[in-house]
């Protein structure tokens, strides 16, 4: 390379960054980064044996619900899944079991439309633990209770057929209470059934009330006569339409009139009106009080002519003569008061002032009257001749 080459080209510095100065800067992210993905795979395979399926026809785990599918199938009973609003109404029929897995994760206005096409379809509607979000809705006058269940086998202690047959099973959960003497209340723990079969007031149906669902689990089927009871339960009709609900379906997303303040239950409205009445408390509790105006130190000195120099261009701007012109008249007077012997409380009372600078001038007083307590001026000229004449003053009165 040639010298000028040499010269042109840019020179190394210690202070650029190198390899190993970046993984050392960069290091403890990385290794931070690295933590929380191992931290991530070791949950997911932790948590790989969960409850996949959860009650779902389809599913061999242990939570999934396919041995109760096979079953039904070598009884001539056909399964098929659903997982949207309109898919399980339109199938709700005489010679249909609609199963609805999940009833507490659907809306209010689903759970309407729903119990609209079940009630008169004179079919069989099964609901797996339903809850108070929706056994009301879905089944009129059946509440349940808040108190569970602590025993999982429970005996039928009712007149159902198909729990006779059954014997005791592993139906502990929710507990349910009704007024309506025709329903069957089977699976009592503690005086409340878990499992209720509602008879539909338009004839044929009925709506079977289930407090927990381990008869369907595939590792639960062989025990107690679990087997028995979901079978009977669930093979009433020659179609079973098992329905899940699915976060993807639109009608759990259709609000129809209701503005964003229906949809907010109303304990969320009422703790913000609390929140904003302790916000307001707050603020007035430690708001200050009102004071004396108390003197800062000025970060920067500023000269006064400065000062001077900023307001009467203000003054200016506006056209405030009348404001320039008191000015000048108050400071001039608090200056005049103590050479004449006026207290400063007296300085702006024309009877204390005036007699106090013809006694020191040798004058008619009340000549000063126009200078000191006159009319403010009528345009720049003569505000200029007030602050002239108001100078001249103030010497004569220090000369004499």
């Amino acid at each position: 390379m040639t010298e000028a080459a040499l010269a042109s080209a840019p020179a190394s510095t210690s202070t650029s960054p190198t390899a190993r100065r970046l993984w050392t800067r960069s290091r403890g992210i990385v290794l931070a980064f690295v933590v929380l993905l191992a931290a991530a795979l070791v949950i997911a395979a932790v948590r790989s044996d969960a409850r996949h399926g959860l009650l779902d026809p389809r599913s061999a785990d242990p939570s999934g619900s396919r041995a109760v599918a096979e079953l039904l199938a070598e009884q001539g009973v056909s399964t098929r899944v659903v997982t949207t609003l309109d898919r399980a109404r339109a199938s709700a029929g005489s010679d249909t079991t609609l199963l609805i897995a999940a009833p507490d994760l659907l809306t209010e206005r689903q759970q309407t439309l729903l119990r609209t096409a079940t009630e008169r379809s004179d079919g069989r509607t099964v609901l797996i633990s339903p809850g108070p979000p929706s056994v009301g809705t879905l089944v009129p006058g059946v509440t349940a209770d808040p108190a569970v269940s602590f025993d999982s086998t429970l005996s039928p202690d009712c007149a159902l057929p198909a729990a006779r047959r059954a014997g005791s099973a592993d139906t502990g959960g929710i507990r349910y209470t009704t007024g309506d003497p025709g329903t069957d209340a089977c699976y009592p723990s503690e005086g409340l059934p878990t499992l209720l079969r509602v008879p539909a007031p338009s004839g044929g149906g009925d709506t079977v009330v289930l407090g927990a669902p381990d008869i369907l689990y595939n590792d639960h089927l062989d025990e107690q006569g679990n087997a028995s009871l979901a079978l009977q339960l669930l093979g009433s009709r020659a179609h079973l339409v098992w329905y899940l609900p699915s976060l993807s379906d639109d009608s759990a997303t259709e609000t129809g009139t209701q503005s964003f303040l229906d949809l907010l239950p109303s304990g969320w409205l009422w703790g913000t009106l609390q929140l904003f009445i302790a916000a307001v408390l707050a603020a007035l509790w430690r708001a200050r009080r009102m004071g004396p105006l108390v003197p800062e130190r000025l970060p920067v000195a500023i000269r006064a002519s400065e000062t001077t120099e900023g307001r009467a261009r203000l003054y200016r701007k506006v056209n405030a003569r009348d404001r320039a012109a008191a000015a000048l008249r108050s400071t001039t007077r608090t200056r005049l008061a103590p050479l004449v012997g006026v207290s400063p409380a007296q300085a702006h009372a024309p009877e204390a002032l005036l007699p106090a600078l013809s006694a020191r001038l040798d004058g008619d007083g009340q000549a000063l009257l126009p200078l000191l307590f006159g009319p403010p001026p009528r345009d720049d000229a003569a505000l200029v001749s007030l602050s002239d004449q108001l100078d001249a003053l103030e010497r004569e009165v220090r000369i004499s």
